[in-house]
């Protein structure tokens, strides 16, 4: 979740005057779910006003749209909605096409979409006021579009070539 209260981030200031952020005191924010394609460095991200399973269900039926043929393996973390029941019929179903592999806990250094996560709020979010959640949405998609534009770059940055 990308939320509207940020962090300061690696930031050059004077010393004895840290830079400040202001915040507008709520706490709301931009739910993404995500996929890395490690061979073309193409990202699929979709923006959820909750993230559960029914989300993420929405999700995976979407990556199998926009890759109409072949095998996926999506590597995912542990999150519930990646065990959830409500998955689970679709995941059989789709066994073919589909298949998921979960890292070990508390490994987000394995997971590639951690590394575009990482890169989203150090180039457009950190040090930065957003007075407004709508606001926070257009640099999302600003960063999202920069990064299909750029998918060597992606590589590049996040993937070992092979």
């Amino acid at each position: 979740m990308i939320r509207d209260y940020q962090a300061i981030g690696c930031t050059w200031f004077l010393r004895g005057h840290q830079r400040k952020i202001p915040t507008y005191g709520q706490h709301k924010g931009v739910k993404l779910i995500g996929t890395l394609d490690y061979e073309t460095g193409r990202t699929i991200c979709t923006e959820e006003g909750v993230y559960d399973a029914a989300a993420f269900l929405r999700f995976l039926e979407r990556t199998l749209r926009e890759y109409p043929t072949g095998k996926i393996v999506m590597v995912l973390d542990n999150a519930r909605i990646h065990h959830a029941k409500l998955i689970q019929s679709f995941l059989e179903e789709n066994a073919r096409r589909l298949a998921l592999i979960f890292l070990p806990p508390y490994s987000p250094q394995l997971n590639l979409m951690e590394g575009v996560w990482k890169w989203l709020k150090g180039s457009v979010i950190n040090n930065v006021f957003f007075d407004h959640v709508q606001k926070i949405k257009q640099s999302v998609r600003g960063f999202l579009a920069y990064v299909n534009e750029r998918p060597l770059e992606v590589i590049d940055r996040l993937c070992v070539r092979m």
